[in-house]
């Protein structure tokens, strides 16, 4: 099984901030999940080199003495060459699908998937909404950039252990909008 979890609440919008920390609340939230994903058997880990990853993914390192292994392939979704506005942008994307911006993305979310299924069982993989869509929207062969709205902390549980990954459970769902 591997373990998707959108950060925890951050600290600012990424509107307003490009790498915001974590919230007092989005703190809380990481503590909760580390001991949900503990119980649930993750060994290792793996996050986004962005800080409200790295801060979510520290409440697992320390429950289970581990280190989390920085993977650039699951930070954010890159904005095209071009964009001014990101906020702008990832907004109407959002309402799109991953085609309509050509291959980048779509070679993107491949990528994610390809190396998603060497890590080892049980590994906890801290990311971000559009990731964690984009990886189950490849899964599920869905062309929707959003298929659903991970909560911060939720954990979506994907198995890579068959001929054909699958979506085991999809985390708890937020009403996250764009800022």
């Amino acid at each position: 099984m591997i373990f998707l979890i959108r950060h925890g609440e951050a600290a600012a919008s990424w509107g307003d901030h490009p790498d915001p920390g974590l919230s007092d609340l989005g703190h809380k939230q990481a503590a909760v999940a580390a001991a949900a994903l503990k119980a649930l058997g993750a060994r290792s880990a793996i996050c986004s080199p962005m800080r409200r990853c790295r801060e979510t993914a520290q409440a697992f390192e320390q429950a289970m003495g581990i280190t989390a292994t920085v993977e650039p392939l699951v930070s954010e979704i890159v904005t095209p060459q071009g964009i001014a506005d990101r906020v702008s942008w990832l907004r109407g994307y959002m309402e799109g699908t991953w085609s309509q911006e050509g291959t980048a993305h779509d070679t993107w979310r491949r990528q994610m998937v390809e190396a998603l299924l060497l890590l080892p069982e049980n590994t906890a993989v801290f990311s971000h909404f559009v990731a964690i869509n984009a990886i189950v929207s490849l899964i599920d062969q869905d062309e929707r950039t959003t298929v659903f709205r991970p909560g911060h902390c939720s954990i979506t549980r994907v198995d890579f252990s068959g001929a054909v990954p699958r979506v085991v459970e999809y985390g708890s769902q937020a009403a996250t909008r764009v800022l």
